[in-house]
């Protein structure tokens, strides 16, 4: 069975962002993260903790323009380093769901490591910004995580009032979702699919 070291690192520098992530797999939910940005450092620690994947991320980016291309290119980074982490997809369950329940919100998250990105996306904010994060750019970090991964990636929110809940419970349902995804089945032997390949 594949999965013996499924830790990775991954590195990308612009002239907008400087950006690495160490991601392992196979973690205990352990995290340094520093993007500059507050509410969303704490967004990817949600992510880690409740996924048990070990990260360690750091960006530096120019938050003198605004916060989109740290939030974008660490989606992009995050999304190259879950895609190479996972390897073949041998032995791995590829489909994953969670529904995360937080206080008033209540969030859908599916994923399915297919190779295919498609991204399906239905939140909804009534702030413009919780503590340093403008809420559109949630949209532009799971768009380029599903994309960057090759991952089909639903998001819908059954319920939900609190911005702050909302965006907190969709960051954890990914990773609980992506936990479940990247598990191993000793029942599937070599990919989960009817073509063979993945």
């Amino acid at each position: 069975m594949s999965g013996n070291n499924r830790c990775v690192t991954v590195n990308r520098t612009t002239k907008e962002t400087d950006i690495s992530v160490t991601l392992n797999l196979d973690g205990k939910g352990t995290y340094n993260i520093q993007t500059g940005l507050g509410f969303f450092d704490h967004m990817l620690t949600g992510f880690a903790r409740h996924g048990f994947f070990d990260l360690d991320l750091s960006c530096k980016g120019d938050l003198y323009v605004d916060g989109h291309h740290t939030v974008e290119d660490t989606g992009i980074v995050l999304g190259s380093a879950i895609k190479e982490a996972i390897g073949d997809k041998v032995g791995i369950k590829r489909y994953g769901q969670f529904i995360l329940p937080m206080d008033d919100a209540l969030i859908l998250c599916a994923v399915d490591l297919c190779g295919r990105p498609y991204f399906n996306y239905d939140l909804s904010f009534s702030q413009y910004k919780v503590g340093d994060l403008e809420t559109e750019l949630v949209r532009e970090f799971f768009y380029a995580v599903s994309y960057s991964a090759g991952m089909n990636l639903h998001l819908k929110q059954l319920d939900g009032i609190n911005t702050h809940h909302i965006i907190e419970a969709a960051f954890k349902a990914f990773g609980k979702a992506l936990d479940e995804a990247t598990s191993f089945d000793p029942r599937i032997t070599s990919v989960l699919s009817t073509k063979g390949a993945l």
